[in-house]
């Protein structure tokens, strides 16, 4: 930060002759707004997706990890016995917090989005679920199934692994998707940058021919480049972010009848603040790119 801070004081420092080297309006002005302005609000979008990731890898890492099932798979006039028995068991499990066998209510609205709402479960054989709780300890799934076996034959113990593995891979996967994009977005950044700052560069080898004539030096030149690129940047990425930002705000949000992942897409808590960090960036990119692309342009011309 405070390198950025440095690079900042340096590009955005005024100097009134300097700066007349620069046009301060026309194409290479607007490109470097437009172009800062729209990677700013893209990465505003990137962020949230990057931060709703690794919110919802949590959240299904640690709801998955601490709940398993138990189907009661036996013939109807052995199902309620059997059940009676796992639950006792489970009283007696050491990690199981809490264990309650799920009504016909609720397994009908589990099996709903498959066979409708007007399921009859008696017309199946719908096996008895059992929802389990597990402390923060943990319980002992093998030593489980053991007992199950032994003493409830009808009893398949589930405990999520198989779930939760693939889903958490694939949220930190979109999470990596959402840094990629915001790696991706400051390379475009950079490089329309350049290609402004070159723009402009030639537009003025004229003046620079004449500012060299009397004593001007490249370092001096290109500084000039440098503050008014860095600054518009800077002015376009504050104007993306914000909009961005309120684009955001404006996302629908789920209640409880819905586990869509976009209607979580958005920022939380202290993760508003992390946008602001866009259009110091984006400045340090711009600040960056200009300044390879004088020096560069700059040895061309001599």
């Amino acid at each position: 930060m405070k390198a950025l801070r440095e690079i900042l004081r340096r590009a955005l420092h005024s100097d009134a002759q300097a700066d007349r080297v620069v046009p301060p309006s026309g194409f290479t002005a607007q490109l470097t707004l437009f172009a800062a302005g729209a990677m700013a609000f893209l990465a505003v979008f990137a962020l949230a997706l990057s931060l709703a990731a690794g919110r919802l890898a949590e959240q299904w890492g640690e709801e998955l990890a601490r709940s398993a099932t138990i189907r009661i798979a036996a013939p109807a006039d052995q199902q309620q016995a059997q059940t009676d028995a796992a639950l006792r068991i489970l009283q007696t499990t050491r990690g199981v917090a809490q264990a309650r066998a799920l009504s016909d209510a609720e397994q009908a609205d589990l099996l709903a989005p498959w066979f409708g709402a007007d399921l009859a479960l008696d017309a199946l054989p719908v096996p008895r679920l059992i929802e389990v709780i597990e402390t923060s300890e943990g319980m002992d799934a093998a030593g489980l199934r053991l007992r199950l076996a032994a003493e409830v034959p009808g009893a398949v113990l589930d405990d999520h692994s198989r779930w939760r593995a693939p889903l958490v891979k694939a949220a930190a996967r979109l999470r990596l998707l959402g840094w990629t994009s915001i790696a991706l977005i400051a390379a475009v950044t950079a490089a329309m940058v350049t290609l402004a700052a070159n723009a402009a560069l030639a537009a003025n080898a004229q003046v620079i021919a004449v500012l060299r004539l009397v004593g001007a030096t490249d370092d001096y030149i290109g500084q000039a480049f440098i503050r008014r690129f860095t600054l518009r940047a800077l002015i376009g990425a504050v104007g993306g972010m914000v909009l961005g930002m309120i684009a955001v705000a404006f996302m629908p949000r789920g209640g409880d009848e819905t586990a869509s992942f976009l209607t979580g897409l958005g920022f939380q808590g202290a993760h508003w603040l992390v946008p602001l960090l866009i259009p110091p960036l984006a400045a340090g990119v711009a600040f960056v790119a200009t300044r390879l692309a004088a020096r560069r342009t700059l040895e061309g011309l001599s």
